[in-house]
């Protein structure tokens, strides 16, 4: 159900990487300018949240004390945070990674600062995100993987409910086209400002971003040093789609449409977590 418009969004990808690389070269120089509640709220005091926003504070605890906010959007329940865990919920450790790898299990910093980890979480590599399991479309997925108890990695199906249920809702569209969502989906704060004046790009006033409560940060990728962070929120799924690649979907500063690639495995990226 994904090539067509994967093959469409693969060459998109490949201008819009052109375009962040010329960009991230041109901006070197430039410095980047939870009380417990189990239902869901009707309007969060939190203001990185919307008062429409479906909030519900502290849902979640990891191994290591981390506690999460989640939003409902349509009939599920995310994460409204990146994961920051450092080991899965059988106690086992997800080691720090310098170099990319396909196979061992392997979490990294966004832009290399560990003082980014507490509002950006970490980037995991594909290993890492499934803890040994197989891939899935289903919906849900059954792939607890790095997740809590009770939680699981989003197959692409979850995803693309996701990404259906906010298209199909205008309060949630910019500029009255239904695909231009990622404004929507995407943080306050965090993003780079380029001079782009669009009113769909999440990176031009970023202040009205985030009508859904997802809170998709731009925690960027790594991938041998390069870490496009404050570019793009980018997102593992639990489905493969080759033996190197893995569905993933970005949030991009230039693009207000939500994207879906195929991402190497090796890479690192942000995750999300959806209720069981």
């Amino acid at each position: 159900m994904y090539n067509n418009h994967h093959y469409r969004l693969k060459m998109k990808r490949f201008i819009i990487l052109g375009m962040i690389v010329a960009i991230g070269m041109a901006t070197l120089l430039v410095s980047c300018k939870k009380d417990k509640d189990e239902k869901i709220g009707t309007g969060p005091s939190n203001p990185a949240y919307p008062a429409t926003a479906h909030v519900i504070h502290n849902a979640v605890t990891d191994i290591d004390g981390n506690i999460y906010d989640a939003v409902q959007i349509g009939d599920q329940v995310w994460m409204a945070e990146n994961l920051r865990t450092t080991r899965y919920s059988d106690g086992s450790e997800i080691l720090p990674g310098v170099v990319p790898s396909y196979t061992a299990p392997l979490r990294y910093t966004p832009s290399s600062n560990e003082d980014n980890v507490s509002k950006y979480g970490y980037l995991y590599n594909w290993a890492a995100v499934m803890h040994g399991l197989s891939s899935s479309n289903h919906n849900p997925s059954g792939v607890q993987g790095i997740c809590p108890s009770g939680w699981h990695v989003p197959s692409a199906a979850e995803w693309t409910e996701l990404t259906e249920f906010v298209e199909s809702h205008s309060e949630y569209w910019c500029d009255g086209v239904s695909t231009n969502i990622a404004k929507a989906l995407a943080s306050t704060d965090g993003w780079l400002e380029y001079g782009m004046e669009d009113d769909c790009l999440a990176s031009y006033n970023p202040s009205a971003n985030n009508a859904t409560g997802f809170s998709g940060r731009p925690a960027g990728s790594y991938w041998n040093g390069f870490s496009y962070f404050n570019y793009a929120a980018n997102f593992w799924s639990a489905t493969q789609y080759s033996d190197s690649t893995a569905y993933g979907y970005v949030f991009q500063f230039d693009d207000p449409e939500v994207l879906l690639l195929d991402y190497y495995k090796d890479v690192g990226y942000s995750v999300r977590c959806i209720r069981n």
